[in-house]
């Protein structure tokens, strides 16, 4: 027998979370051929990847990106690949480019997502030749795709091509019949193309670019329940996923959209909601999310928390960063986007003391723990500042309140003022427990997004570094075999993918990890630029010595730290669709497995 890859000897895991074993990975026409105690027939065999001392994975997913404007432009996705990610979902929040126009796209995406307005605007209107669903399958599958793509359709997607953005911005203004049946039309051509799903989005301080609309919240919060309500019902019948965020300061809508998973006398809605975090600003309430989830799941409901397995640290450029969004004088700043008219507001003592005010209010649910003192900047143009927090730069400076210094920097400096706080996640023995909770899903990197304020791209290798420490400690808390399935085969079975398992006849979408390099270089800052965005620097993660090869579809995208001639020259990942599954091989063709 012949091989197109042979990867011998290395720690082989199935993503089923079953035993792991040192095994011979012979690969052919794209799928896994032989799996073998004894060494493969290497004869014609192009390439050998020795995996000696390493671990042999299924590629991991990604549940949460933004890469739909990024996807057009740069289909490579190197960034994803080059840790390990073989699969990408794209049209979290609500937010996807099927339906809606280029500079509605920009004003939905631009803010929310903090992807600049204009490289949003341009990538759209210059590729965008599709109108349907299945067209726009076939536009990606036209691209050379680095990783496995699927997709849920964004409800503000289609309701603002429905209804136009503005009135589907607007309180009390109601799709008529003829555009409820609309986008009713919309979602069941998405889900027979096989998109996993609908996105949707409550959380009201993501808000619109632009000008028309600036400010105002996304479309999907202005929909009333029979309108979600209809829409949810063909998820229902399907089978298929409602991904939501929930209004955070209503904690009815919260538990409207835990009960909305329950069946009773219909199908379950399979639902998986942002998110599970162990915010700073409440640390109790991480405490009830998986209790809650495993009430509804025993009373016949489907759901599911997503999560992101590693401390939620952001970085901002002066007051640039969405958690400002979530009160009133950090949403007014926002809201302006001449730098001059910012500073002269910042500048005025009216709008500071209403800062103040909300800086202080420790009452209802929020994001950020607004403590000035639990900042470090990490660049200025003075540079007495760094190293400092916000809040010690104010008592440096004769006792200022927190919020007055901060203030102070960002008219002195800018954008030039960068800075970073860990929001959430920050305490280790928390997200073990999270790690281990059944109606949790390792997810919501936004990998895409806020390209200037964080970056999880690595956040499996994360996880698959803390799960091995324990080991290493003697204190487990999951099996490296239970941590690679959750990363892997449970998120693919659970969304109908054809991915996340290294089987005979399965696809070789795989990934070998060196662990001797599961070690701080993990949390190193980085940046590069993206050339589908101009070449603007963004934040990245670069731990090469980590993945030392990651193949999609049998072809390898990735060999030692550096992508191979293939990758954003052809494609190697298709669209997955929902429900289907491809053909294992013939019994015939396993000869040599042991």
């Amino acid at each position: 027998m012949t091989y197109d890859t042979i990867i011998r000897n290395g720690r082989w895991f199935d993503g089923t979370g079953g035993p792991s074993a040192v095994r011979n990975i012979g690969i052919r026409d794209g799928h896994v051929a032989a799996i073998s105690v004894e060494e493969l027939d290497a004869t014609n065999c192009p390439r050998i990847i020795d995996a000696t001392g390493k671990w042999v994975i299924p590629g991991m997913l990604d549940i949460h990106t933004h890469y739909d404007v990024e996807v057009l432009e740069g289909p490579a996705l190197a960034e994803s690949l080059r840790h390990g990610v073989t699969t990408v979902l794209l049209g979290s929040c609500s937010l996807s480019t099927v339906h809606v126009d280029a500079t509605d796209a920009g004003d939905i995406f631009g803010r929310v997502e903090a992807i600049p307005r204009d490289h949003v605007i341009d990538a759209v209107a210059r590729n965008k030749t599709w109108s349907t669903a299945e067209e726009y399958v076939k536009a990606l599958e036209d691209r050379p795709l680095g990783p496995n793509v699927a997709a849920f359709i964004g409800h503000s997607d289609m309701r603002a091509a429905t209804m136009g953005l503005d009135r589907a911005t607007r309180e009390g203004v109601r799709p008529t019949a003829a555009e409820q049946a609309q986008m009713e039309r919309w979602l069941s051509e998405a889900l027979t193309a096989g998109f996993v799903g609908m996105s949707s989005q409550q959380l009201l301080f993501d808000k619109l670019d632009g000008e028309v609309c600036r400010s105002r919240t996304l479309p999907s919060t202005y929909a009333r329940p029979r309108e979600l309500r209809r829409l949810k019902s063909l998820l229902r019948r399907s089978g298929r996923v409602l991904q939501s965020g929930p209004d955070i300061q209503n904690p009815l809508n919260l538990v409207s959209q835990l009960a909305q998973s329950l069946g009773g006398f219909r199908n379950p809605l399979r639902t998986s909601l942002l998110s599970a975090a162990d915010v700073k600003s409440n640390p109790y309430s991480i405490h009830l999310l998986g209790p809650m989830a495993r009430l509804v799941n025993r009373l016949g409901g489907d759901f599911r928390w997503q999560h992101l397995p590693v401390p939620f640290e952001v970085y901002a450029d002066g007051i640039d960063l969405v958690v400002f969004e979530e009160f009133g004088a950090g949403a007014a700043a926002l809201h302006l986007r001449d730098e001059v008219e910012r500073d002269a507001l910042m500048r005025d003592e009216a709008y500071r003391r209403r800062f103040r005010k909300d800086y202080e209010d420790k009452f209802g649910i929020r994001v950020w723990q607004r403590d000035f003192f639990d900042t470090e900047i990490v660049a200025c143009p003075d540079a007495s500042v760094v190293g400092k927090s916000i809040g010690a730069v104010g008592l440096q400076r004769g006792g200022l309140h927190p919020v007055d210094a901060f203030l102070d920097l960002v008219v002195e400096h800018g954008r030039r003022l960068r800075w970073r706080t860990t929001i959430s996640n920050h305490r280790p023995e928390v997200l073990r427990k999270l790690a281990a909770e059944p109606g949790v899903q390792m997810g919501f990197s936004d990998a895409g997004a806020h390209l200037r304020n964080m970056a999880f791209y690595n956040m499996g290798l994360r996880l698959l570094r803390h799960v091995h420490q324990a080991e290493q400690e003697r204190r487990p808390f999951m099996t490296l075999e239970q941590a690679v399935h959750r990363l892997t085969g449970e998120l693919a079975d659970w969304y109908r993918l054809d991915a996340g398992h290294l089987r005979l006849g399965d696809r070789a979408d795989v990934v070998v990890v060196d662990p001797a390099h599961l070690d701080e270089s993990l949390d190193r800052y980085a940046e590069a630029p993206v050339e589908a965005y101009g070449g603007m620097s963004r934040m990245v993660n670069r731990n090469d010595e980590t993945v030392t090869a990651v193949l999609v579809g049998g072809r390898t995208v990735f060999l030692d730290g550096r992508p191979t001639e293939l990758l954003g020259r052809r494609r190697t990942g298709r669209f997955l669709r929902a429900a289907h599954k491809a053909p294992a091989l013939a019994r015939k063709e396993m000869a040599g497995v042991g």
